[in-house]
Order: C-alpha cells, then sequence, then structure tokens
C-alpha cells in the first residue's frame, strides 16, 4: 500500500456502510421474526436485560444518549407494554425503568435474532479474529468517548 493510500484511511467511511448495510438487515431481521421494536428500541432493552431497575439517568449515559431522546424512547416502549416507571423508594425523585413480562416474552426471540445477525457479521472469521475485531472496537469507542467528553 501506498504511503498516499495509508494517510486516507477509510474508517468513518467504512463504519457507516457497515452500519447502513448492517441496519437494513437487522430491520428485514425483525420483520422476519415478527418483532415488532426497531433496532433502536432493541439496543434499550438489550441494555435493560443486562440490568434491569435502572435510572433514566443511569440508562442515558449507558445507552450514550440524551435524556429527551431516551424518554420519547422510553415512551413508546411503555405503550407498546415493554417496560414500565416506578418511582425510586429510597428516592422518590428517581425513576426506575423496569421490564414487564411482555419483555421478558421478547428477549429469547431477540437474542436469538442477534446471534442470527452475529453469524453473518463473523462469516468466515476464526475465534481469535473476532475477539481481537471486538477488542479493537471497543478501543475506539473508548477513544471517540474520551474525546467527546475532553471536548464538550
Amino acid at each position: 500500500m501506498s504511503e498516499t493510500m495509508k494517510q486516507q484511511r477509510q474508517t468513518g467511511f467504512l463504519m457507516a456502510k457497515i452500519r447502513q448495510v448492517s441496519g437494513r438487515i437487522f430491520e428485514r431481521m425483525l420483520r422476519d421474526y415478527s418483532i415488532e421494536i426497531n433496532s433502536a428500541q432493541g439496543r434499550i432493552m438489550f441494555a435493560l436485560w443486562q440490568e434491569d431497575g435502572v435510572s433514566i439517568n443511569e440508562l442515558a449515559k449507558k445507552m450514550q444518549l440524551k435524556k429527551s431522546t431516551l424518554t420519547s424512547m422510553l415512551d413508546r416502549l411503555e405503550r407498546m407494554g415493554y417496560i414500565k416507571r416506578q418511582h425510586c423508594q429510597k428516592d422518590r425523585r428517581k425513576i426506575l425503568i423496569l421490564r414487564t413480562s411482555k419483555d421478558k416474552d421478547l428477549e429469547k426471540e431477540y437474542v436469538n435474532l442477534s446471534q442470527e445477525h452475529t453469524k453473518i457479521f463473523f462469516h468466515g472469521f476464526s475465534e481469535d479474529q473476532m475477539d481481537r475485531f471486538e477488542e479493537d472496537l471497543k478501543r475506539i469507542l473508548k477513544n471517540l468517548t474520551e474525546f467527546e467528553s475532553n471536548v464538550c
């Protein structure tokens, strides 16, 4: 590879294209599985599957979303019956986001779909290549997050 080509990295462009194509595939898979939530709502649910009963502020930080954006998405998920809000008993000012039984039924289907999607991502990769790639992505995310927090 020439020196000029090395200087013209396409990382951002490639990441954006991967996100676009992957998003289209994932949305189609959601329809094929008859899952009524979209991928953005699925990411919120995934975070709640890791830790149920978190505050809106904690969830916003975990999701790296503005609280106002997250609140409107939570409104839709609550109307659909996947979450409920409850005041924290220790601090009544804090509102916790809790899973519902409807959500618990969704989790298994969504996890299966996500695993199928991941197989598409990593077709032809070895376990070591997958591990290395995910570690590199974590480093990139850390770099971007640190930069954003220092600039903003």
